[in-house]
């Protein structure tokens, strides 16, 4: 994660740090408290650009002189933050053109965080100024171990409408079609007596009568995440200049799904971090937390990652915010050792006693010492402090999931077959392998395949010609491939593929899709399932999407049931040497997924870590270990193992 000088052989432990938020009287104790505890990094100053320069221009760095200063001397190293995340007041009331505005125009006002437009010229200089600061007084202290710019780009203004953001939308726009011309090409402005005579005339789209054009959507989707990134570029070409042999990082929020090309962003950073907030009253929680540890793993080519933050107990902004039961935080944190993180770190360290967060637990509780959290707190400190020698190690996957933000930006768009959750759809192929013990890595369309022995593809429904070329080649070299539906719809533009639904990967799959027929009925009824026949169990359940598919080159493997599609093809196979081309025409579940990937698995010679999987218990390699971990409240054996409620098992594989 450092430079090789200063690499040590440890997993970070710590969490985000607010002593500007506490007397100083406080900080000692903090700081014993630390060491008691085995921290070794704090993220530091994410949230005081108010307290470092109180008025515009005026800098007051002594209080964060002294808590640097008492931390390096106790050995706990820093991550160091930009800290400006969160705008002071008197930046929106000096520069009121800051703040941003919604898609139904409204300007957002100050007392949050966020407030401010990722395309202002002002912010992105007062920051920068900011930064600039902080690198000349801090780049070059022994205690900084990285820069931590910003703070959740996206998570509360993802995208902007005001006139300044309008503004660097049409210099986008410009960059990316050049002439007026190519973007009416692009956009498909013939319909609906749309076409532009200027850039002049193009208007980020806020609400409008009804459906918005789908290519300026998209379009601003991108530009959006694009826009949070130069905000990102602006402080970090600042820390490059001046400390270059220091990594930077931001936080990434898991499966973001508003305006962050994760792909994208992840170029530009030295290392991933993540923040995650598992429900822990949701059972599908292990298995979603574990598809975001793999994610981050996956988004710099399985490159180590940091969690930065989750929370010791339960957090504050869910309806309910359920708190984690006994042994939970450890075995999620072990699950993202587990899965290639160097480092488990926490919102926050001190529980706060003011303000909107201070129901969000903390790793040293309101109750103080004296509590559960911080007995697991110290307990989990001490064990990973033992596991050094991972640090720096990989994990390997010989199967991936394409992830696609294009796909799931459109999916999102009204004026569709049916409205479809895309997460879902990663989701549920996920999830069966999760408890199958199958360690999965994520890719982008146009990745590097080969190494893959089963490559699964849910929904990408824009899919560029270099996105099916990539694929189909994938299959055709003798991988083993599964498309679903709703794949290949539209190409980057969101024109409707040239050819027909699934464009290039028709010749690859030996099918072509005729018609869409989602599942459908009464009004404010839940969708109901279809029945898919010829899977081995039996007759299984096609949920929410049907069509109809015609299979003149491939193997029907299973049938739509009773109903207009009595008889269709709903799963297809076209063998390719060693490999084949699967198409699968509905939403899996139950048997039926299983049945599937019960085939597919022993197709491509796939086996999970563990040879009979348990429930609720997840098996991972990583650099020579094995991690059994439990996310079930009773004993368990696995293989001899016995786990108790939420246990961890770390052996030799």
């Amino acid at each position: 994660m450092t430079s090789a000088s200063k690499r040590t052989s440890v997993i970070w432990y710590g969490g985000d740090y607010n002593p500007e938020q506490w007397p100083e009287e406080i900080w000692d104790e903090d700081v014993r408290l630390m060491q008691q505890g085995g921290i070794s990094l704090v993220s530091l100053g994410i949230f005081s650009w108010a307290k470092l320069e109180p008025r515009e221009g005026e800098f007051d760095f002594g209080w964060l002189d002294r808590i640097v200063e008492k931390l390096h001397a106790s050995g706990v190293r820093i991550d160091l933050a930009t800290a400006t995340a969160s705008p002071p007041p008197w930046l929106s009331h000096n520069y009121p053109e800051v703040l941003p505005v919604t898609g139904d125009g409204v300007r957002l006002q100050v007392g949050s965080r966020q407030q401010y437009c990722p395309s202002s010229p002002v912010f992105r200089r007062l920051a920068a100024r900011l930064v600039g600061k902080l690198a000349e007084r801090y780049g070059h202290h022994p205690a900084l171990e990285l820069w931590h710019v910003g703070n959740e780009y996206g998570c509360h203004v993802s995208h902007c409408y005001c006139s300044v953001s309008a503004d660097a939308f049409r210099d986008w726009l410009r960059a990316r079609y050049t002439t007026i011309d190519e973007l009416n090409a692009s956009w498909g402005t013939a319909f609906w007596s749309q076409q532009y005579q200027s850039f002049d005339e193009v208007f980020p789209p806020s609400t409008a009568p009804t459906f918005r054009n789908p290519g300026q959507l998209l379009d601003f989707d991108r530009f959006s995440s694009d826009e949070l990134l130069e905000c990102y570029r602006n402080e970090v070409a600042v820390l490059r200049a001046a400390t270059p042999d220091i990594p930077i990082t931001t936080n990434f929020m898991g499966f973001f799904d508003r305006a962050a090309d994760y792909w994208k962003w992840a170029k530009e950073v030295d290392v991933v971090s993540d923040d995650s907030y598992p429900d822990p009253s949701d059972p599908d929680s292990a298995s979603l937390a574990a598809m975001t540890r793999d994610l981050m793993r996956s988004l710099r080519g399985g490159q180590p990652w940091l969690l930065m933050e989750q929370a010791p107990s339960a957090v504050n902004w869910r309806s309910i915010n359920a708190a984690k039961r006994p042994g939970q935080m450890r075995a999620l944190s072990y699950q993202a050792v587990a899965r290639g993180a160097d480092g488990i770190l926490f919102f926050q360290w001190r529980q706060s006693v003011v303000g909107s967060e201070k129901f969000h637990s903390g790793m040293v509780p309101h109750a103080g010492t004296n509590s559960r959290v911080w007995r697991e707190i110290e307990q989990l400190g001490a064990e990973l402090s033992a596991l050094g020698d991972l640090a720096g190690t990989r994990v390997e996957a010989s199967v991936a999931i394409v992830l696609d933000w294009d796909s799931w930006w459109s999916l999102k768009q009204g004026a569709l077959p049916a409205q479809l959750s895309y997460l879902d759809a990663v989701q549920s192929w996920y999830r069966e392998l999760w408890r199958r013990t199958v360690t999965v890595d994520f890719v982008p369309s146009t990745g590097d395949l080969s190494a893959y022995s089963l490559v699964i593809v849910p929904s990408l429904f824009v899919a560029s010609a270099d996105a099916l070329a990539n694929l189909a080649e994938y299959a055709e070299s003798g991988g083993n491939l599964v498309a679903t539906y709703q794949t290949g719809i539209t190409d980057e533009r969101t024109h409707i593929t040239a050819g027909g639904y699934l464009g290039r990967l028709q010749a690859t799959l030996g099918v072509w899709v005729e018609e869409f027929a989602p599942f459908s009925g009464p009004a404010g009824q839940p969708t109901p399932s279809g029945v898919l026949r010829g899977l081995p169990s039996g007759p299984a359940d096609a949920t929410i999407w049907a069509e109809y598919i015609h299979a003149p080159d491939a193997e029907v493997i299973a049938t739509f049931g009773p109903g207009a599609l009595d008889g269709w093809p709903a799963i297809t196979r076209r063998a390719h040497g060693d490999g084949a081309a699967w198409y699968v025409g509905t939403q899996l579940t139950g048997s039926g997924l299983r049945d599937l990937l019960d085939r597919v698995l022993g197709e491509a010679a796939v086996v999970g870590v563990l040879a009979t999987p348990v429930d609720g218990v997840e098996a991972v390699r990583r650099a020579g270990r094995l991690f059994l971990i439990s996310h079930r409240d009773d004993l368990v054996t696995v293989d001899g193992v016995a786990l108790e409620g939420r246990g961890v098992h770390i052996g030799e594989s």
